[in-house]
């Protein structure tokens, strides 16, 4: 359809359209209908070849687009900065002159960021050719004439030509979607107004009467996939486009505003990491360091190893996509709960039975009362950052990474003093008694509230992401029975791995298991301090330079960043300090005596 004519026609009619119309219906629906438009006349505009027949078309196009940015800049929710990504994407790939095809491969991913709030409006009852008639006669045919010919009464004397969208000769590419949704936007700078004060139903009658107009039946659109069939492709295509965007940026130089997009790349991710980690943490993890290294090569300028980041992102967004779906029977839900319960509880159980056992084996039963108050009270502060997280946290982006990346650094402060103080009483020839002296002095002095906020820390640290697992778990639906058993049957495992723990611990001679407590807590504090940055970084607090070469250990804590490799490194010299303090003074006081 050649909507050029109306250009000329704005001053006429627009000063009959109210200003508020438009800004009644949904932006998302307004902007779904602007770039459904858009790309439509984009794709008249180019032949089978690819090559621009119609300037016009073309430039209808470019224009429906400028139009989209504005209303886009109205969304307001999740989906606006993936959504407005999209669109710059598109509207790039007009500018480029791109071929149909792929524009409307960027548009589906565009209309999966929009979701069920920027689908298609269909009928909601059968269409009305009465109703439609009036509708038509008191909105249309002024312009378009009582047959649609193009010959109504406000045409003459305008010396342009209307659209004869009643005939099939005159504007022989007009499809139901594209009628429906010029009538549901209008055309800006023309007096064609946005019927949007009409309902959906309506603005149908008023389409089905102009395809009486053209002798056909109309054809409705086939009524959208269920939004909930498969969400996580609509992410997965999101997340695809926020990287070309972002390579977009950095080709032009523009290194900020690509930085910008990679992190809203990540945020379109985030839905998928929770319940993928849940089934497959170490996958998950995986792209979280491609993620990272797309976003630290774009700030060193190296397109190359950022494309290579893209392309593996690309490459794992299906089987995290698959991991999305819920499981399909009851022992798959059993399993996948038993497995999160066992995995997330045996650190935490790790430093609570060294602590535990610590104190046991010193004498100091009387402090386990503190250590259950932290554990006590771990589980009660995860339960509500979970439920924190999930409502008033859920608006921020990158909310859980921020808390978690907080609390482990905090966790590493904590890990690496009480390590420092169980290496320094290592410094006797008798060494039993003293270090049980020394230990019981310690605790009386407040050691105890220090190991009692470790057991909280290990405990919260890992039980947050554990709630929100469960929480991602469970709102999958009708396997609820299989994961409360699952953690039921996880939380005896772990009573036992507890028991186990400790009791056998305190049969290991009191000098090694000193040492080997104090370096248990060290390694924790060093892989803590890695993953705490590298959370900092993924939720875009702190900068990430790439070290090219550096390999990934995720498992402890070593990501190929300048920053987390720095603070890692910080700690080995305070650590190796810490053995040189404790042995170098231990000796000497040897040779003293």
């Amino acid at each position: 359809m050649n909507l050029g004519p109306f250009r000329r026609l704005a001053a006429l009619l627009a000063a009959l359209i109210p200003a508020a119309v438009s800004a009644q219906e949904n932006s998302a629906k307004r902007l779904s209908s602007i770039v459904s438009v858009a790309v439509e006349e984009y794709g008249k505009a180019f032949d089978t070849t690819g090559r621009l027949v119609s300037e016009l078309e073309y430039n209808e196009s470019t224009s429906f687009l400028a139009d989209a940015k504005i209303v886009a800049k109205r969304l307001r929710g999740y989906n606006a900065i993936s959504t407005q990504a999209l669109l710059d994407t598109l509207s790039a790939a007009v500018t480029e002159k791109r071929p149909p095809r792929e524009i409307r491969l960027i548009q589906t991913r565009f209309n999966g960021a929009l979701g069920a709030a920027g689908a298609l409006d269909l009928p909601t009852g059968p269409l009305d050719t009465a109703r439609g008639h009036a509708l038509y006669t008191q909105n249309c045919a002024s312009c378009h004439g009582d047959r649609g010919l193009g010959d109504g009464p406000a045409s003459r004397g305008l010396g342009i030509e209307v659209p004869a969208i009643g005939s099939t000769s005159g504007a022989p590419d007009l499809s139901p979607t594209l009628a429906y949704n010029v009538v549901s936007v209008g055309i800006s700078g023309t007096p064609m107004p946005a019927y949007a004060t009409l309902s959906p139903q309506d603005r149908w009658n008023i389409v089905n009467y102009v395809y009486t107009l053209r002798g056909t039946r109309m054809e409705l659109p086939a009524a959208p996939a269920d939004a909930t069939a498969a969400p996580g492709e609509a992410a997965a295509h999101t997340v695809l486009a926020l990287l070309d965007s972002a390579l977009e940026f950095a080709q032009a130089g523009k290194i900020a505003e690509a930085g910008d997009r990679a992190f809203d790349a990540y945020i379109a991710f985030e839905p998928l990491e929770t319940p993928a980690r849940a089934k497959k943490p170490g996958l998950v993890a995986t792209m979280e360091r491609h993620f990272a290294d797309f976003k630290g090569a774009l700030k060193g300028k190296d397109l190359t190893f950022a494309r290579g980041s893209r392309d593996a992102i690309a490459l794992g967004l299906p089987r995290i996509v698959e991991l999305t779906r819920p499981a399909e029977s009851g022992w798959g839900a059993f399993f996948q709960s038993l497995l999160i319960i066992l995995r997330e509880g045996f650190e935490a159980i790790l430093v609570v039975g060294a602590v535990v056992a610590l104190l046991i084996k010193t004498g100091n039963r009387q402090r386990l009362r503190s250590i259950w108050t932290g554990v006590a009270l771990g589980l009660a502060a995860s339960a509500a950052m979970a439920v924190i997280l999930q409502t008033m946290f859920a608006a921020l982006p990158a909310s859980r990474e921020i808390v978690e990346g907080v609390t482990m650094l905090i966790a590493v402060v904590v890990l690496f003093s009480v390590s420092y103080w169980l290496i320094s009483k290592v410094e006797a020839a008798k060494w039993q008694k003293f270090i049980r002296d020394k230990v019981s002095t310690a605790l009386d002095h407040g050691g105890g509230k220090a190991l009692a906020l470790v057991a909280f820390l290990a405990v919260f640290r890992e039980g947050a992401e554990t709630a929100l697992f469960y929480q991602a778990l469970f709102h999958e639906g009708g396997v609820a029975l299989p994961l409360s058993l699952g953690i039921v049957v996880g939380f005896a495992l772990l009573a036992v791995i507890f028991t186990l723990f400790y009791r056998f611990g305190v049969k290991i001679p009191m000098r090694p298991f000193f040492a080997v407590t104090s370096v248990l807590l060290y390694y924790l504090a060093f892989v803590f301090l890695g993953k705490g940055i590298r959370e900092l970084q993924e939720g875009n607090v702190v900068g990430i330079t790439v070290v090219p070469g550096m390999p990934s250990v995720p498992s402890m804590g070593v990501f190929p960043s300048m920053e987390t490799l720095a603070a890692q490194v910080v700690l080995i010299v305070l650590f190796v300090f810490a053995l040189a303090k404790t042995f170098l003074t231990r000796n000497a006081s040897a040779e003293t005596a």
